[in-house]
């Protein structure tokens, strides 16, 4: 989800002319998808309108994830998992992933710095959010660090082998 701030700069006069634009835009090009959300749409360009200058608002805006490309990265991580042998817990694998993609956020606990791997659940982590995570994390599985720990009997260019492998069964 993203919280975009909002402020009203200023009061314009508009033409007709632009306000039926702005209308067709709004209201044509755009709209909500079922009547509820259609009559919430109008109501909050309403209150945008009516707001004098300065007002500030504040919108949570979720772009919904597709629903492909969320499968296909759910069936990456089981598939790694399933040919690794370090993690016994699939939360504790893709817990690592997360981490080693950067894909976390920091907090001091007991004076120390610890990472807290964010949420990829829906509500939580949009589209364009989740995209750049699995980008992070196939550049990551790539690294010889990540592949060392994953395979750490293999030699570096058989774990290399393996990742690819697996990375190259879903870039098909």
């Amino acid at each position: 989800m993203t919280a975009i701030a909002i402020a009203k700069r200023t009061d314009l006069d508009l033409t007709e002319q632009q306000r039926q634009v702005l209308a067709g835009v709004l209201f044509e090009m755009l709209g909500g998808l079922t009547e509820h959300d259609q009559k919430r749409w109008k109501g909050f360009w309403r209150e945008l309108m009516a707001a004098g200058s300065g007002e500030v608002f504040s919108v949570d805006l979720s772009i919904i994830r597709n629903g492909i490309f969320h499968r296909r990265h759910m069936k990456l991580e089981s598939t790694l998992f399933d040919a690794q042998e370090c993690y016994c817990s699939f939360e504790q694998f893709r817990n690592w992933l997360k981490v080693g993609s950067g894909f976390c956020d920091w907090k001091v606990v007991r004076g120390q710095l610890v990472p807290e791997p964010r949420s990829i659940s829906y509500d939580k982590c949009d589209q364009q959010t989740m995209e750049q995570f699995h980008t992070d994390a196939i550049t990551f599985l790539r690294s010889q660090h990540a592949q060392h720990h994953l395979y750490p009997h293999l030699t570096p260019a058989k774990s290399e082998e393996m990742i690819e492998t697996i990375l190259g069964s879903f870039e098909a």
